[in-house]
C-alpha cells in the first residue's frame, strides 16, 4: 500500500470519530456544562500576506480539556500579494473524549469547497504516542484561486531517557493538490534545566523533501533542513500559565546558502475565573511554511486571543 492511501485511511478513521451514534453523544454530553468561546487570530508575513480569522465555538459538553462536542463557525479574511482581498466562511463539528489511556480529538468541516479539519489520538503512557492528520487550503494566491489543498498525516513518539532528558521523534507524509508529495522528519531533544523554575533547553531539528519542487507558488524546495537550539521558560503566577520561548539556529534549502533561523513565542493562559477563561499568544518565525511564497528572505508573525465562558 502506498503512502497516499495510508493518509486517506487515517483521515477517514480519525475523522470518523465525530460521527458517533447520536444516542451515545447525547449521553456523554450530559457530563459537563455548555460553553461558548471566541478565537481571533491575525497573521502577517514578508510576502505581504495577511490572514485574519474570527471563530465562534459552541461546546455542548465542556467536560474538562479533553471531553467536548460542539460546533465552530469561522470567518476568514485573506489579503494576499497580487490578489483581491476575499473572505470565506467555514463550519466545523468538534468532538473529543478519552478511552482508557487514549485521548482523541477531531475538528472536521468544510470551507464550502472541500473537506478540511484535523484529528489526533494519543496515549498517556511513559512513551507517549500520537497519530494525527490535518487538511486545509494553501493560503497563497494560487492556492485560493485554484483551490489547492494539503493533507498532512503522521505519527510521533516521546522517548524519555531519564527524568530530565526526553527525545521526541516525528515522521509524516503530506500530499498537495497536484503531484507534489512531501516527506517530513522532525526530532526534538529536551533537557530540563530546572524543574522548579520551569526552564528547559531544547534542540529542534527538522527536514522535509518535496517530490515535485516549486509546482505551484507555495514554499517547496527539493530539500529543507533546520537545526534550532531553543530556551523555554514556563511559569505559573497566581494561577496564570506563562510561557516564553526563544531560539536562534541555522536553516538551509536547496539552491540557497545557510542562513540564520529565528523563533520566539510568548503566551499566557488564565485560570478559570468564575465562568471565564482567557488566553493570548504571539509567535515570530523566519521559517517558511506551506503558505509562504517561493522566497529566500521570509518572516512571519502571528497573534491569537481566546476567550470562553461556561454556563
Amino acid at each position: 500500500m502506498g503512502l497516499k492511501p495510508v493518509v486517506r485511511m487515517a483521515a477517514t478513521i480519525l475523522g470518523g470519530a465525530l460521527f458517533l451514534p447520536a444516542a451515545v453523544q447525547a449521553q456523554q454530553a450530559g457530563a459537563g456544562t455548555p460553553a461558548v468561546g471566541t478565537e481571533i487570530t491575525v497573521s502577517n508575513d514578508s510576502d505581504e500576506t495577511t490572514v485574519t480569522r474570527v471563530a465562534l465555538d459552541l461546546d455542548l459538553r465542556n467536560d474538562g480539556d479533553a471531553k467536548r462536542i460542539g460546533v465552530r463557525l469561522e470567518n476568514v479574511w485573506y489579503e494576499l500579494l497580487g490578489a483581491s482581498a476575499e473572505q470565506r466562511q467555514r463550519v466545523f463539528l468538534q468532538a473529543g473524549d478519552t478511552a482508557g489511556k487514549w485521548t482523541w480529538a477531531a475538528r472536521v468541516g468544510t470551507d464550502g469547497d472541500n473537506l478540511i479539519g484535523s484529528a489526533s489520538v494519543y496515549d498517556d503512557s511513559r512513551f507517549r504516542k500520537e497519530l494525527f492528520v490535518e487538511r486545509d487550503i494553501v493560503e497563497t494566491p494560487l492556492g485560493l484561486q485554484r483551490h489547492l489543498y494539503s493533507t498532512f498525516g503522521g505519527a510521533a513518539i516521546d522517548l524519555p531517557l531519564n527524568d530530565r532528558n526526553t527525545l521526541t521523534v516525528l515522521g509524516g507524509f503530506q500530499e498537495f493538490s497536484g503531484d507534489n508529495e512531501r516527506l517530513h522528519l522532525r526530532a526534538n531533544y529536551v533537557y530540563v534545566v530546572s524543574p522548579e523554575a520551569g526552564v528547559s533547553a531544547q534542540l529542534r531539528g527538522r527536514y522535509f523533501h518535496n517530490t515535485v519542487p516549486r509546482e505551484f507558488d507555495y514554499f517547496s524546495p527539493r530539500d529543507f533542513v533546520q537545526a534550532l537550539p531553543v530556551l523555554q521558560v514556563r511559569r505559573f503566577v497566581s494561577g496564570w500559565q506563562l510561557l516564553a520561548v526563544g531560539g536562534i539556529g541555522a536553516q538551509r534549502f536547496t539552491a540557497s546558502p545557510w542562513q540564520q533561523a529565528n523563533y520566539a513565542e510568548l503566551s499566557a493562559r488564565s485560570p478559570q475565573r468564575g465562568p471565564w477563561r482567557a488566553g493570548a499568544q504571539l509567535v515570530y518565525s523566519n521559517t517558511p511554511g506551506n503558505n509562504a511564497l517561493q522566497s529566500t528572505d521570509y518572516t512571519y508573525i502571528q497573534g491569537r486571543v481566546t476567550l470562553s465562558r461556561t454556563f
